[in-house]
């Protein structure tokens, strides 16, 4: 999304866009486009999308952060260079939401059905109320004549309310994981500067400078992610060694 810039981010946002999906192309996965916000000019305030294929997460997790550009502004009349930013944010897509009812987690209690004003409405004990202990959730069902459909229906609702709430907290963790990411979007949180004055490109985790960006924005992202790749197992191996020491 475009972040600090104004007009010139939202253009730069779509830049970034075409160049991953020249990327994917490049690499046989497929794009495909959840949510958009487009300005007027041809640029996003912010774009979705989601990459398809092996191994897109594993290459494409090192383009998240903010990228920075420099160059004149197709706004702009008198041919000064301006200094802009984009964020980017990448998830992997999330699991399916699994709820597991474990029986030791239960306490399930039978009693007596119960009226408005909490009399007994039938001597026999079909109403169920099943407790889930981990959370706390409470479900109380007296809806059914036979215990057996008044407990299947408990289990059922119970699984759907657990449900929901996984789900809340997944969301939750993907919003965490986003705003981790792109934290405020100034340009002094940079991963990597697109200056096309010069025709370079830099990634500042790694120092690494590279003289075609004009490549790079035709989807030519190899070296750049190969780099950041070569050096995080560099890190880790260096971690491994300092711990052994």
């Amino acid at each position: 999304q475009g972040a600090e810039g104004g007009d010139e981010a939202a253009l730069f946002a779509s830049d970034l866009f075409r160049m991953y999906t020249r990327w994917a192309e490049k690499k046989g996965w497929k794009v495909e486009v959840v949510d958009a916000s487009p300005t007027g000019m041809g640029g996003y305030d912010k774009i979705e999308f989601e990459v398809h294929g092996h191994g897109a997460y594993s290459q494409l997790k090192y383009e998240g952060g903010v990228h920075r550009v420099q160059r004149v502004p197709k706004t702009e009349a008198q041919g000064r260079i301006h200094t802009s930013a984009a964020t980017v944010s990448v998830l992997p897509e999330a699991d399916p939401v699994e709820v597991e009812l474990k029986p030791e987690d239960l306490e399930i209690k039978a009693s007596t059905s119960t009226g408005p004003g909490g009399q007994s409405v039938n001597t026999t004990y079909s109403a169920i109320r099943i407790t889930h202990k981990p959370t706390g959730l409470v479900v109380s069902i007296q809806d059914e004549k036979s215990q057996l459909q008044n407990k299947e229906k408990a289990m059922r609702v119970l699984r759907a309310r657990l449900y929901e709430m996984k789900l809340a907290e997944q969301q939750e963790s993907i919003r965490a994981q986003q705003r981790g990411m792109v934290r405020s979007g100034n340009r002094s949180e940079k991963i990597r500067t697109y200056n096309f004055k010069d025709n370079r490109v830099t990634d500042h985790r790694i120092n690494l400078t590279l003289h075609k960006l004009d490549r790079v924005m035709a989807g030519d992202l190899d070296e750049l992610v190969s780099a950041a790749i070569a050096a995080e197992r560099a890190a880790q191996l260096n971690g491994g060694a300092d711990t052994q020491a």
